[in-house]
């Protein structure tokens, strides 16, 4: 017992040394932060188009919610937005990999604090771009149940973690190929159009939807969204914890193979 309290106090006082070196270094760059957050606004854009589509005919989402789900997707993508393909193949193209190496602690924990400190310093600036928002469309303005924000914030950090693991199994391609950022580019294209980032799923076909429910995609935007908005039955929320249970587990597994395979490439290469 003593020796698992020594395990995770040791593994707090790692994290939390991470978490505070990361946020110092998000920090500098706040101009570069707000230039992200910005980035997420294509969500605003395609509301409009959308709000405009469901005022004229019926695409199974109304005008109201159309708006609602829009603005939740732009903050699900504040909460989840992925770099650490381009980092590790950065790293591995210039042999920086080889001093995190001699770290006692896997580089995976260093981008993954990365991450998790730079949601934090993008926050004040997602309140202000949330603040007027609706200052601008004071219409759809609403308050979600502290139920749905919890249930929100839960599913935001599944997805966050999914697409992590899911972005850094595809960085390990950095060791067979001069550009996995390539195949990232590939992978972001189906993620957006499969996910409900670009149009809710409530107006692709029945075949079509049943199809992207089997993939980790729309777990990772659309349930979030729906989430917040307070309206989405325990049936697809059970589907969502086993689909997204069963494709982190296999990337995780993946991820882990290709790492050690990985490694002895870049070791025989004189890295």
């Amino acid at each position: 017992m003593r020796a698992l309290h020594l395990a995770l106090r040791l593994l707090w006082m790692r994290s939390r040394g991470l978490f505070m070196a990361s946020y110092a270094y998000m920090t500098e760059y706040r101009a570069e932060l707000l230039l992200w957050a910005l980035s997420m606004s294509l969500s605003f854009i395609l509301m409009g188009v959308w709000f405009e589509a469901s005022s004229r005919a019926d695409v199974g989402i109304t005008p109201e919610n159309v708006v609602r789900y829009f603005f939740s997707v732009f903050l699900v993508r504040q909460l989840t937005v992925v770099w650490v393909v381009w980092d590790v193949e950065e790293q591995v193209r210039l042999g920086k990999l080889s001093s995190q190496l001699l770290l006692p602690i896997d580089p995976v924990w260093r981008h993954l604090m990365g991450h998790i400190a730079e949601r934090f310093a993008r926050l004040p600036f997602v309140v202000v771009l949330v603040a007027l928002f609706f200052a601008l469309y004071p219409a759809a303005f609403f308050v979600p149940s502290p139920s749905s924000v919890g249930l929100f914030v839960l599913l935001s950090l599944g997805a966050f973690l999914l697409r992590f693991i899911i972005q850094y199994t595809v960085a390990m391609g950095c060791f067979w190929l001069e550009r996995a950022s390539a195949i990232e580019t590939l992978h972001v294209l189906l993620y957006m159009f499969a996910s409900g980032a670009i149009a809710p799923l409530e107006a692709f076909p029945v075949e079509v939807r049943e199809v992207l429910m089997l993939t980790p995609f729309p777990y990772m935007i659309w349930l979030p969204a729906r989430a917040l908005m307070g309206d989405v039955d325990v049936d697809v929320l059970w589907r969502g914890a086993l689909v997204m249970s069963a494709w982190g587990g296999f990337f995780l597994v993946v991820n882990r193979v290709l790492w050690r395979r990985g490694l002895r490439r870049y070791s025989a290469m004189g890295a």
